[in-house]
């Protein structure tokens, strides 16, 4: 197969062969890579899956949940965003319960009891997203798990702090 001179068949150099093999293996990974293969798990249209979850935000002034409701409840929510981007996420829904005005302490002396700011309001948001990687969870910058942190922001809204409470991924059938 090879010759004298180290090449295949007579024509092609052995090293040459390997670097083009080389190259051909790159282009390869790389298209893979720029079109998008393999991301995304299947379920939703061109590989997004469905993620709705759920956010918890307390301490909020009364004035601003009536702001924000009308904003919510419009025809198809309200759109999140994230570092100037228009997401494919919509807060679709928020109810409201009134804060604890009390917060307890345990220290060795006792029980403390302080009171809080009265009046406030714990505002649950209700988020449907489309993600393309439903194991990253990624809606915009932020990844989305039960019990993280997470800001509910909107072209007309922003409120941090708030705790993602429950996921639910697919169509929930």
């Amino acid at each position: 197969m090879l010759d004298e001179k180290g090449r295949l068949f007579g024509k092609i150099n052995i090293i040459d062969l390997l670097v083009v093999l080389l190259v051909l293996v790159v282009a390869v990974v790389v298209a893979v890579k720029l079109l998008g293969g393999g991301e995304g798990l299947p379920g939703g249209e061109s590989g997004s899956t469905k993620l709705t979850y759920i956010v918890e935000v307390d301490g909020v002034k009364p004035e601003v949940y009536e702001n924000l409701k009308s904003y919510v409840e419009q025809e198809g929510g309200d759109q999140l965003m994230a570092s100037g981007d228009m997401l494919d996420a919509y807060v679709t829904g928020v109810t409201a319960e009134p804060h604890e005005e009390v917060v307890s302490l345990n220290t060795a002396n006792g029980q403390i009891t302080l009171p809080t700011e009265p009046g406030l309001l714990d505002l649950t948001f209700t988020i449907e997203s489309n993600v393309v990687n439903a194991v990253t969870n990624e809606v915009g910058t932020q990844e989305v798990r039960i019990g993280k942190t997470h800001t509910v922001k909107t072209v007309h809204f922003e409120l941090v702090n708030g705790v993602i409470t429950d996921c639910q991924w697919g169509d929930g059938e």
